[in-house]
């Protein structure tokens, strides 16, 4: 073996690894803002405003069970509350309190951080050329947006 070789990776080992690192920054910051890190996901996947039940299903890769405890549980937080879906008198959309987009936004931010720093040994082209090829992963596997960027998320938090 090239001793060039001795740190690489190959994609799917390095895509696993690093979901783990992100899980972890989502376990750590949720822990530290009372959160798991569903409830995490959660609050950030809606802060892009509310979202139908079968909406967050998909999006959260969740069985439709365990995505009520869960909104279940954050609403009894007082951080969520579900509200008619103008569109489908039968449907509820779940949506953030008042409580729950501050809490989203410290955690958002605090996330946001965390993530960032997981990069810090990169210079800036190569901060580019792992977004750009993570960003190619995600929309070839037409990944919903369940973390907005940090600009847009911003915008909708004002």
């Amino acid at each position: 073996m090239d001793s060039a070789d001795e740190g690489r990776i190959g994609v799917v080992a390095a895509l696993v690894r690093a979901t783990f690192l992100v899980n972890a920054v989502y376990a750590e910051s949720g822990r530290e803002h009372g959160l798991t890190s569903q409830q995490g996901q959660l609050l950030c996947v809606l802060m892009g405003g509310p979202r139908g039940m079968g909406e967050l299903t998909t999006m959260l890769s969740l069985a439709k069970s365990s995505l009520t405890g869960l909104v279940d549980r954050t609403e009894r937080n007082g951080l969520v509350s579900r509200e008619p879906d103008p569109r489908d008198t039968r449907a509820v959309r779940v949506a953030l309190t008042p409580h729950g987009s501050r809490l989203a936004a410290e955690f958002y931010a605090e996330t946001c951080r965390r993530v960032e720093r997981l990069a810090a040994g990169l210079d800036d082209a190569g901060r580019d050329a792992l977004a750009g090829l993570l960003g190619a992963v995600v929309r070839d596997n037409r990944v919903p947006e369940v973390f907005l960027e940090p600009e847009v998320a911003v915008r909708s938090t004002n």
